[in-house]
Formats: C-alpha cells, structure tokens, sequence
C-alpha cells in the first residue's frame, strides 16, 4: 500500500448518488473512486445499487478486483436495480436497518455527489458522531464545487451557535478523488470522542 493509505483502515463506506446526475465527470469520479480502494486493498460498503454514480463506484471497485459489500432494502431492489456481481449482497428490510449495517460494516465514510438520500444518510452518520456514538471518519468529495452549499451551511450552524467549532472536524471537503486517501489518513480511525456535544 502507498503511504497515504490510513493505518487500520479495511472499508469504507461509500454514500452517493443512485442517479448518474448531469455532469458525467461524477460516474468517471466515483468509478475512479472505486479503483483507487481496490488498488489499496480498501473493501467498499455501499448502497448495493447498480445504476447511477453506486453502479459506477461498484464497477470499478469491481474491476479492481476489490471488495464490494452491497447493502439494500427489499423493495429497491428493482428500484435501485440491485448489483448482480457484488462480492456480498446483503437484503435488509428497512432504510435504518440499511444504514445501520453500512456503519457496521466500515471503517470511515465517503460521500460523493447525490440527492436527498445521500444527504440524509450523511447527515445520520454525522448526527451519530455529535451525539458520541462513533468517531468514525468523514471525507465530502467536493467536486466541481457540488457540495460548496453544504459546507457553509455547517459553517453557518456554528456560526449561529446551533453547533460546536468541533462539528468541522469531524467532516472534512476535498477538492478530488486524489484527496480522499490523504484526508482519512490524517483523520484518526481509533479516536475516542472526548463529550456529547450538546449545542
């Protein structure tokens, strides 16, 4: 593994899209995601879907002859045209059961361009580690600027006093797929949260 490769790190869960989105520098991006984990033995965890940017982040996980664990409810399972070549599917019976097993199964989280489900699914997750559930790693691949709203809507929480300084450190925007390894390797994976933030 190359050196910007975080220590400890075996998966990661990915949140993006199930639409391919209109600029299709966002499925080049997200199969381009899925190499990069493959090349560094990094097991992906994702929606379980094999349309838009989650087909694209699969392929290419899959291509990379990496590890794909697919994660979907029963009943979007033709919705979501449910991926045919994962390493592991795994069918659950509700969005929460989904999610719930996503944060079970990684490491660290890594959210690229999507909707309002990728936005809900971040904001659970990073609810989560406010409330000291976890201290799992986030990284928003920013690209194009896509995510710029949601960056200075959390700056504009803390600003408000609606949110802790803290909140900015536990998610970290990147400019590019080249950044994402780099970010979670300065991120700690065992690191302990120190209280409940209570803003």
């Amino acid at each position: 593994m190359k050196n910007d490769t975080p220590s400890g790190l075996q998966a990661v869960c990915v949140f993006c899209g199930s639409s391919p989105g209109l600029d299709p520098r966002y499925a080049a991006e997200a199969t381009r995601l899925g190499r990069l984990l493959a090349s560094h033995h990094i097991g992906l965890v994702y929606g379980g879907g094999a349309v838009g940017l989650m087909g694209a982040l699969a392929s290419g996980a899959l291509q990379g002859g990496g590890q794909v664990v697919g994660v979907i409810p029963r009943f979007l399972l033709r919705a979501e045209v449910g991926h045919e070549h994962l390493s592991e599917r795994i069918v659950v019976e509700t969005m929460h059961e989904r999610k719930m097993t996503m944060f079970e199964r990684s490491d660290a989280f890594i959210v690229l361009p999507g909707g309002v489900g990728t936005l809900e699914e971040l904001f659970e997750i990073l609810s989560w580690r406010v409330l000291a559930l976890h201290a799992k790693p986030m990284v928003v691949v920013d690209a194009g600027g896509y995510w710029a709203p949601l960056q200075q809507l959390i700056g504009r929480c803390v600003e408000a006093r609606f949110a802790r300084p803290a909140l900015q450190s536990y998610i970290r925007f990147v400019d590019s797929i080249d950044d994402v390894l780099p970010a979670l390797a300065a991120m700690p994976l065992d690191h302990a949260p120190a209280e409940l933030d209570r803003t």
